[in-house]
């Protein structure tokens, strides 16, 4: 494994392979994987020692990306204008699940926790890969999260396949999470 700094297009081919890598996000580093590759995320939850049953976040550039993924149907009209409204950015809501997401990502729920992210290089690599990726946080579960390079896990660093180039936006605490059903806040 290698964290040597990649590129955009060298974190794509990564991904494409089924590889996990580390990368920076709005407020913390995280790792991720193409979250449709079932060996790609029992390896990121492996190298993270995280459960499946805890279900895992999706992050895009831009809502389209969730299509035939979100049951949008299934929530009031105004819960679905406040994730619009909230979006892009830091902000991460749990979305009934239609049965295109695949139960290694949504774990023991039946909702999924997707954010349109508004940082440049999330946005990039979800662009380039042509689809939402897995976004957790790049920490062994129960450890604090990284908020910059240098704080990454030498043990984690040892297991992925990659680090990409770029900072953290700068936010000073991980992205809130909202039940898009009813509105309540899950983390702030």
């Amino acid at each position: 494994m290698s964290s040597l700094p990649l590129s955009i297009s060298e974190s794509i081919a990564a991904l494409r392979r089924g590889g996990v890598i580390a990368y920076p996000t709005e407020a913390v580093w995280g790792l991720g994987c193409d979250p449709f590759d079932e060996g790609a995320v029992l390896r990121l939850l492996a190298i993270k020692q995280r459960e499946v049953a805890k279900g895992l976040i999706l992050v895009a550039a831009r809502r389209a990306q969730f299509d035939g993924l979100l049951d949008w149907s299934g929530l009031p009209p105004d819960r679905v204008a406040a994730a619009d409204a909230s979006w892009p950015g830091p902000n991460t809501w749990i979305v009934p699940a239609t049965s295109r997401v695949p139960r290694w990502i949504t774990g023991e729920h039946t909702g999924v926790a997707v954010r349109v992210s508004d940082h440049p290089l999330v946005i990039a690599l979800c662009e380039h890969f042509g689809a939402p990726l897995v976004s957790t946080s790049a920490n062994l579960a129960g450890e604090p999260p990284a908020f910059s390079r240098e704080a990454l896990d030498p043990r984690l660093l040892a297991q992925v396949d990659g680090v990409a180039e770029g900072e953290t936006g700068g936010l000073s605490a991980p992205t809130a999470i909202r039940d898009a059903l009813t509105g309540s806040v899950l983390r702030l």
